[in-house]
């Protein structure tokens, strides 16, 4: 991949203030675009009903004090909805989707059956297996039933896929029949950012290791709809104290937090530099010249503990 034809991205959900966790990967997702000489976009995820409309402008607000610039216009998925149902309506036409009626709490009794067991968090397919008379009965019991991909599977409950992570290498991961469109008819995440990805041309992406899993998921969907999924690079979370994922409770983790105890967003822009092994900055537009010097190999492996 020639560096003109890198493009990254960053993908926040508005449904509060970034905590340093959000902006080191924001950080980092704008470092592999830009030290490869690419384009880096803003994209909304906002089809989660916990959004909230004052997080647009304060996530973009933030991200900028930091000396982060982006490309274009942010998008929305909101936005983006006819684009996601073109995709699904295209699944359904091919037989590649059912209904699924399920409950979290039936899926999970249903995974620790022991008729077969499904890897963890592997849905075991119920619903996959209804009969027609079955179908029928669940529909008028007046649940809205989500939509799950109908994966071509051996003679298990589930697919393996490998994928080649930029920084973690290959990982094996599970592809079951996961949820495409959501009861409340809600395009689901897995099938909304292999179609944004795409749609917008992104080449890779970087994101927090916790994603990984989801990967093989997205990887095999965007092979079934015929589109080149991008390259991935999953990177370290910041934990709280307790080794946990950061949260509110750990004390001033968001950039007005930080504002409010009187460091300057250039404070910040170096607690996030130095937890990443690089050179500080006097200025948040010297950050330029980080991404001049910028090289991923050597960034660290292991979560950052962030200690207030």
């Amino acid at each position: 991949m020639s560096p003109a034809s890198t493009v990254g991205r960053w993908a926040p959900s508005p449904t509060g203030y970034l905590h340093l966790g959000n902006l080191r990967t924001a950080l980092l997702a704008w470092l592999f675009a830009r030290s490869a000489g690419g384009r880096f976009l803003w994209r909304f995820e906002d089809l989660d009903g916990a959004v909230r409309p004052q997080f647009y402008d304060s996530q973009l607000r933030d991200v900028a004090a930091l000396g982060i610039d982006w490309d274009g216009e942010p998008v929305r998925q909101s936005d983006r909805l006819d684009l996601y149902r073109d995709a699904i309506a295209d699944l359904r036409r091919r037989g590649l989707t059912y209904e699924c009626f399920c409950t979290r709490r039936e899926i999970a009794e249903a995974a620790a059956a022991p008729h077969g067991p499904s890897p963890e968090g592997a849905y075991p397919g119920t619903c996959r297996r209804l009969g027609r008379a079955e179908l029928e009965q669940r529909r008028s019991q007046g649940r809205p039933p989500a939509l799950r991909l109908r994966v071509e599977m051996p003679d298990t409950q589930h697919l393996e896929l490998t994928v080649v992570d930029r920084q973690l290498g290959p990982f094996a991961g599970i592809v079951d029949d996961f949820v495409i469109q959501r009861g409340d008819g809600t395009p689901a995440y897995n099938l909304a950012v292999v179609v944004d990805d795409a749609s917008q041309g992104v080449t890779e992406v970087v994101r927090g290791d916790d994603l990984l899993p989801s990967t093989p998921r997205q990887v095999h969907l965007a092979h079934l709809l015929g589109l080149e999924p991008p390259a991935y690079a999953h990177v370290p979370l910041v934990l709280g104290p307790g080794r946990q994922r950061l949260a509110k409770r750990d004390g001033a983790v968001t950039l007005p937090d930080r504002l409010a105890l009187g460091e300057t967003s250039v404070d910040v822009l170096n607690l996030l530099l130095s937890s990443l092994g690089l050179a500080l900055v006097a200025d948040a537009g010297d950050l330029r010249h980080i991404a001049q010097q910028f090289d991923p190999a050597s960034l660290p492996r292991q979560p950052w503990v962030h200690k207030p």
